[in-house]
């Protein structure tokens, strides 16, 4: 069997689409001697080029690729079901691919498996890539954008404003009277978490309440999660009201809520953050914070399209408006009965 571009790459230590651009002569995103190494790896490989490959390739692609993350949440459905009714629209097909949201190897290997294939751009739900796996998706020169996650640099995405969505949260909970408040379920690492909690605590701030760091329960957005941090809290807990960072957490903590004998939202209010159906299928039903999945996913591939007629972004980051929705999960701290 004939050498791979896969193969020298391994040889050299340099990704797939680096060893394509150097063997087509695209000059950019690697050095001389970078260069140098791909072709002496290509010849002592004894590499062929496959024509028919090559002329697929420059075959224009009607394929977008979305990657989405594997934790156990349930947002990534909506944003799909857009992503697919504006892409046919534009008769364009999809493909899904998993990969771990901050697993490094298994971003690389879902990355790879796109980016060695004819796809005209990339839509990335909820991942935050490593400096190494973002570089190889930069370099791949494929359009691409990050959708329900926010960045502080120039990625471009399209995300709630996760710091008003904490912010929200919180103050809801405030506006109805209570004062110890906790955050369950919120992840360690930066961007979404970070901006939630700088929410949370600007809405405790302004309404005169220490904060206290026994009322942050990390997680990483799971069903698994709610259930821990609600276990942590303890039947006996002096709080009256959580902020759940999704709609999974918001079910575990109320499913181990019951099951300590407490009652919501009587005895503990729950606000939810994503707004899925899933806050209306379980009852008592969750009061939350919802953002527009649907929207995000659609909009994520009008930017492919854009970039498409005009070959560059004008608008690289957008945020999604999102609404209150009350439910049953919440009520006055005064009224301890729920009916």
């Amino acid at each position: 069997m004939s050498a791979t571009i896969k193969d020298i790459a391994n040889k050299v230590g340099v990704a797939p689409s680096t060893v394509s651009r150097v063997l087509s002569n695209k000059t950019k995103y690697y050095n001389s001697l970078t260069a140098e190494k791909v072709k002496k790896a290509a010849e002592e490989l004894g590499y062929k080029k496959n024509q028919a490959a090559v002329e697929l390739v420059k075959r224009e692609s009607n394929v977008i690729a979305a990657v989405v993350s594997s934790v156990k949440t349930n947002f990534a459905g909506e944003i799909i079901d857009g992503i697919q009714e504006e892409a046919l629209k534009h008769g364009y097909d999809l493909i899904v691919v998993y990969a771990g949201s901050a697993d490094s190897d298994e971003q690389k290997r879902a990355l790879l498996t796109v980016i060695e294939r004819p796809v005209m751009g990339i839509l990335l739900l909820s991942i935050a890539l490593g400096e190494d796996n973002l570089k190889l998706l930069k370099e791949s020169q494929i359009p691409y954008c990050f959708l329900s996650m926010a960045f502080d640099d120039n990625r471009p995405f399209i995300s709630s404003d996760d710091e008003e969505v904490g912010y929200k949260a919180t103050k809801l909970l405030i506006d109805k009277g209570h004062r110890k408040i906790g955050l369950a379920g919120i992840d360690k690492f930066p961007y979404t978490g970070r901006l939630r909690l700088q929410g949370y605590k600007k809405a405790l701030d302004e309404a005169g309440i220490v904060f206290q760091e026994d009322w942050i329960q990390t997680g990483d957005y799971s069903y698994l999660s709610g259930e821990k941090a609600m276990d942590q809290y303890g039947k006996d807990t002096d709080l009256t009201g959580i902020v759940a960072v999704s709609d999974m957490v918001a079910i575990g903590l109320l499913n181990k809520a019951r099951n300590l004998g407490l009652n919501v939202p009587g005895d503990l209010s729950i606000v939810s953050i994503d707004g899925t159906e899933m806050c209306r299928i379980v009852q008592p039903q969750l009061t939350s914070i919802s953002q527009n999945f649907f929207e995000m996913g659609k909009s994520g591939v009008q930017r492919i399209e854009d970039i498409k007629k005009h070959k560059k972004l004008v608008n690289l980051q957008q945020m999604i408006p999102t609404r209150i929705e009350e439910r049953q999960s919440t009520t006055q701290k005064e009224n301890l009965t729920y009916f």
